[in-house]
């Protein structure tokens, strides 16, 4: 079966304000500099909440800004716990990775087809879409898994294995098309179907490929596959909101 034959014929949808809300330098100094906010609070224990409704309002962001600089921020604990289970990519070689499958396959989606995607304190990019119960595979999906793929055989990654949330729509064809395209490609690849699959993916001493902020906080170890394919793309415009700080 051709790559594309299960995918619908259409885009990622890209929301119709998000060129204003993110691609205005003015507004992406004003999430700078809530994002520097966010820090000093919850480095302070203030709560997440109480955080991001203190800084929405100080600087009128609205509801899709919120969600960017909730994906951005995390306190210097969370950084300095992340960071210190943070694998390198020689790291990977002859090993094997668990994939937070729509986690990871969403975001490069989202960057691959226009939408925005935003850079945060730990290095992890993060998109503001999600699938609510339903995903649909779009024109940029078997692309999107073939890089993953590329991407990861350079790494010399041994075998991979990619974790889908069982109860969303459409996982089922999710995993029989990456099963074609693991056999066309000769990628290393199994596909799980789970109920709870962030649970599955912290247990253990799994090395884990994901932008979660729970699982990141609460896996073994973990490797940021979705920073290495973005940052390895230097010769595209990409739309990215960086919310690197000097720290």
């Amino acid at each position: 079966m051709d790559d594309n034959a299960l995918q619908t014929e259409r885009n990622q949808d890209k929301h119709p304000e998000d060129n204003t809300l993110f691609g205005n330098p003015i507004v992406k100094e004003q999430l700078r500099q809530g994002l520097e906010d966010m820090y000093y609070l919850l480095s302070r224990d203030y709560p997440l909440k109480a955080s991001i409704s203190l800084v929405g309002n100080r600087y009128n962001l609205i509801k899709r800004q919120l969600l960017a600089l909730q994906g951005m921020c995390c306190s210097e604990q969370q950084l300095q716990i992340r960071k210190k289970k943070e694998l390198h990519a020689d790291q990977l070689r002859n090993n094997t990775i668990y994939i937070d499958g729509f986690n990871l396959l969403i975001l490069l989606e989202t960057l691959y087809s226009g939408g925005f995607v935003f850079k945060g304190l730990d290095g992890c990019y993060r998109d503001i879409s999600s699938v609510h119960g339903t995903y649909k595979m779009i024109n940029q999906t078997g692309d999107v898994l073939v890089l993953i793929g590329e991407m990861l055989r350079k790494l010399e990654v041994e075998k991979v294995i990619w974790i889908f949330d069982a109860p969303v729509s459409n996982s089922g064809k999710l995993k029989g098309f990456c099963y074609e395209l693991s056999e066309k490609h000769q990628f290393p690849w199994e596909i799980h179907l789970d109920n709870s699959p962030d649970k599955l993916l912290i247990a253990g001493d799994k090395i884990v490929c994901s932008s979660d902020a729970w699982i990141l906080d609460e896996c073994a170890a973990w490797f940021n596959l979705g920073a290495w394919i973005i940052n390895s793309e230097k010769d595209r415009q990409l739309n990215i909101v960086d919310g690197q700080l000097q720290l």
